[in-house]
């Protein structure tokens, strides 16, 4: 697994309020949620990045 860095992050009260809604509804955190949000969105946008872990085992 990568290592995670913490960071401070300012939103909007109302926008925190409904991701809060939204990971309550899905059973994550609110930090959960975030990262998958940001994962589905980079992924989308083909921006994630490679697993590097993957790459070395498919070698």
């Amino acid at each position: 697994m990568a290592k995670k860095k913490a960071f401070a992050l300012r939103v909007d009260e109302d926008m925190l309020k409904a991701v809060e809604k939204w990971a309550s509804d899905e059973f994550r955190s609110t930090n959960g949620q975030i990262e998958w949000m940001l994962s589905k969105c980079l992924k989308e946008a083909k921006r994630h990045p490679k697993d590097k872990k993957k790459k070395t085992n498919e070698l």
